[in-house]
C-alpha cells in the first residue's frame, strides 16, 4: 500500500487545511508519518514540506494565525509605486521568505525524512538541443534519480511554488504552481506510479486530498458574447477551479473507494489575503464545522 496525503493551494486559506490535519492526527496519530508522500500547491506545498520537515499541523497553525500580518505586509509607499496593483504584485514576499527561512533553515528536500511532491511553474526553461526555451510545469520530488531534486533548498521550492501572481514578484524564475496543478493529486498518483521514482501499483494507492474551502462563484447566463476585457477577470478563478475539478474527478474514477477528499463551500468568501484575526478565528470555524465521522472510518479501514 501506497498513501498519499495531498494539499491543495489557496494562500492563507492553509489555515482551514492545518485545522484540518490538527482535527484528524489526535485519533489517527500515524496520518502523517504513515504517508509515503506529501504532495502539495501553493499554500499546500509549504504546508506539505512543512509536514515532511516534522512541524506539526498545530504549529502550522500558528505560523497562519500569527504571521499572517508579517507575510501580507503592504506599505502606501508600495501601493504608489505599483499603483495600486496595476504595474506590481501586492506584496514583496519578503516577510513570507522570512518566516519560511525560520521554519526550514538550509535543509534541502534531499534532508527530509519524507518524500514529497510540490509544483511550480518554471516561466523560462532553459532550451535543451531537442526544445527551444519555453514555460513549462515543473513538478519538485526528492526521490533518487537522474531528476531528483534533493539538491534544492526547501525555502527555494516553497517561494516557488507560493509565488502567486498579483499576490508575489516570481521567484527564481517560477510562479506559483496552481496555474497548473492547484489540487495535486493527480501529479502525486502519477508521481507514485513512476517506475524512476515510487513505482507502485495503481491498486495500491490510497490518496487523502484536502482542500482549502471552496467560495460558491457562479456566471449568470446562457449565451456570453464576451471579449478579453470581461473574461479577464473571472478567467484565472475559473481555470484554476476547474483543473481542481479535473484532478478530483480523475482521483475518483481511478482509485474509487482509496480516495477520499475533504472541502467545503464557505458561507461567505474570503480573501486569499486576509489577515484580520477574527476573520481567519471564521475560517477555523468553517473547517471545525465539518463532520470527519467517514472520513475516520475510512483512514482505520485504509490508513492503518
Amino acid at each position: 500500500m501506497l498513501r498519499i496525503l495531498s494539499f491543495d493551494g489557496g494562500g492563507i486559506m492553509g489555515l482551514f487545511t492545518a485545522t484540518i490535519l490538527e482535527r484528524l492526527t489526535p485519533a489517527h496519530p500515524g496520518l502523517i508519518a504513515g504517508a509515503d508522500l506529501l504532495a502539495g500547491t501553493s499554500t499546500g506545498g509549504i504546508i506539505a514540506l512543512g509536514l515532511a520537515a516534522g512541524v506539526p499541523p498545530a504549529e502550522l497553525s500558528r505560523l497562519y494565525r500569527d504571521r499572517a500580518k508579517k507575510i501580507f505586509d503592504d506599505t502606501l509607499w508600495d501601493n504608489l509605486v505599483d499603483l495600486g496593483n496595476a504595474i506590481g504584485a501586492d506584496y514583496s514576499a519578503k516577510g513570507l521568505t522570512k518566516e519560511l527561512r525560520a521554519v526550514f533553515g538550509d535543509r534541502r528536500l534531499s534532508d527530509l525524512p519524507q518524500r514529497v511532491l510540490v509544483p511550480a511553474f518554471d516561466l523560462q526553461a532553459d532550451a535543451t538541443p531537442d526544445r527551444p526555451t519555453v514555460w513549462k510545469p515543473k513538478f519538485f520530488h526528492n526521490y533518487p534519480g537522474e531528476d531528483s531534486d534533493g539538491d534544492e533548498l526547501v525555502v527555494d521550492v516553497a517561494l516557488r511554488t507560493s509565488a502567486a501572481p498579483t499576490y508575489f514578484p516570481s521567484y527564481q524564475g517560477y510562479i506559483d504552481g496552481g496555474v497548473v496543478a492547484n489540487n495535486p493529486s493527480m501529479a502525486a498518483v502519477a508521481q507514485a506510479l513512476d517506475p524512476r521514482a515510487g513505482s507502485a501499483r495503481l491498486e495500491d494507492v490510497v490518496l487523502l486530498s484536502i482542500g482549502t474551502g471552496m467560495e460558491s462563484k457562479y456566471i449568470k447566463g446562457q449565451k456570453l458574447d464576451w471579449g478579453w476585457g470581461e473574461w479577464a477577470r473571472p478567467l484565472v478563478s475559473l481555470m484554476i477551479s476547474g483543473v481542481m475539478g479535473v484532478a478530483d474527478h480523475q482521483c475518483r474514477l481511478l482509485l474509487g473507494d482509496r480516495y477520499r477528499r475533504i472541502d467545503r463551500y464557505l458561507d461567505e468568501p474570503f480573501k486569499l489575503d486576509e489577515k484580520r484575526p477574527e476573520r481567519l478565528a471564521w475560517l477555523v470555524e468553517q473547517a471545525m464545522e465539518i463532520d470527519l465521522t467517514e472520513i475516520e472510518g475510512w483512514l482505520d479501514g485504509h490508513w492503518a
